[in-house]
């Protein structure tokens, strides 16, 4: 009975080997041919006057993309394999939780949403052209905390936009 049941979780673990190295995600790196990106200072098309933020973002995604890939920056698009538009697209602060007894704020809700594309300029096509939404809440009257939300959002932003450079899955 042992013997049966030793073999049983033997043959469960190959197989679960088996298909795990059988299944792959399709598009998991960016194509060998990327060697170098440019990152120009991303642009602010918000209303909001926020363009403090701009070298920001730029800054944020040029070490994520230092950190955790292959690609050297180059500071001229002209020359770059692969160059990394974006666009502040809109800045917004509004009340997200409401106090039950009084009906003002307790919280407030930054919310940005940035426009970002990847132009592959080796194949000369377009890799993705898509918005991307940040949010944080933080506690009414605090200049510092509403820093740290957009800080956050900032960061949530610039994950989802290294994610969807390095995935097409």
């Amino acid at each position: 009975m042992r013997n049966r049941s030793i073999t049983a979780v033997t043959l469960f673990t190959l197989v679960c080997i088996f298909v795990t190295g059988c299944y792959s995600l399709k598009g998991g790196a960016l194509p060998a041919h990327l060697k170098t990106i440019a990152v120009p200072v991303f642009e602010d098309r918000s209303r909001a006057g926020i363009a403090q933020y701009r070298s920001e973002f730029t800054r944020n995604l040029t070490e994520k993309i230092e950190s955790q890939s292959m690609l050297r920056f180059t500071p001229y698009a002209a020359t770059a394999d692969a160059v990394l538009d974006g666009s502040i697209l809109s800045f917004s602060i509004e009340p997200s939780q409401l106090s039950g007894t009084t009906e003002r704020a307790i919280t407030n809700r930054v919310t940005i949403t940035v426009r970002a594309v990847l132009y592959d300029r080796v194949k000369k096509n377009v890799r993705f052209d898509q918005n991307f939404i940040g949010f944080a809440d933080y506690p009414v009257g605090g200049f510092s905390a509403q820093q740290e939300a957009v800080t956050q959002s900032i960061r949530q932003i610039t994950e989802d936009i290294f994610d969807k450079m390095v995935s097409d899955w």
